[in-house]
């Protein structure tokens, strides 16, 4: 392929991920690892393995990453990273789904609803980011959320489909909301997970400086 007909398809790609334009920019480059907790460390590590790794194991059951724990720790930035490496180096589509946003606007809109579904469970990469994201500690997930998650990792996990996945919840925490989804999703991304903890302000880059 030509490098013109190259950049024509990764622009196709970047802009039917529905990853915004700013955020299609962030790469590791972009990611400071200077002086950062060991765990941070380890989910920078992680990404760029999954990235090599690819091509070997998108086929097999272990074949997703999940970045856990720790709010603004790095996770989005890092799996966003993995989806724009994906899709400019190896022509890979992915599909990103915010999952606040992203249900907010189905549930705005149900005439979306199955056409939206259709394309996360047949996409060849899905990006789920803030699973469940909490509000006052505890996990957002009502029963029309789960059941949709569930139609869409259950599909992906039965057909060997690739997640990446970030999360504020423990794999405790996310089988305590939904024991069969909880598992399904530790078992895909077990080879390449990452659990962040410590100290919020060690963790958290907008709490930089704060004692």
């Amino acid at each position: 392929m030509c490098s013109c007909m190259a950049e024509r398809k990764v622009k196709r790609l970047l802009g039917a991920s529905e990853i915004t334009p700013a955020f299609r920019q962030l790469g590791f480059k972009e990611f400071c690892i200077e002086g950062k907790p060991q765990a941070i460390k380890d989910a920078f590590e992680c990404a760029k393995e999954y990235v090599a790794d690819y091509e070997q194991i998108k086929d097999a059951r272990k074949n997703s990453i999940g970045l856990l724990g720790q709010p603004g720790s790095g996770k989005t930035h890092l799996l966003t990273a993995v989806a724009n490496e994906l899709m400019r180096t190896r022509h890979v589509p992915v599909i990103y789904f915010p999952f606040v946003e992203g249900f907010t606007d189905l549930k705005n809109d149900f005439d979306l609803l199955e056409a939206k579904l259709n394309r996360m469970k047949q996409a060849d990469v899905l990006f789920i980011d803030d699973l469940f994201k909490p509000v006052n500690g505890k996990p957002r997930a009502t029963d029309w959320q789960l059941e949709q998650m569930y139609s869409v990792l259950n599909y992906r996990y039965l057909n060997h489909k690739p997640i990446l996945l970030s999360s504020e919840l423990t794999i405790e925490t996310l089988v305590r909301v939904d024991e069969a989804l909880g598992t399904r999703i530790y078992e895909m991304c077990s080879d390449y997970l990452v659990i962040i903890k410590g100290a919020a302000y060690e963790l958290n880059h907008r709490l930089e400086g704060v004692r």
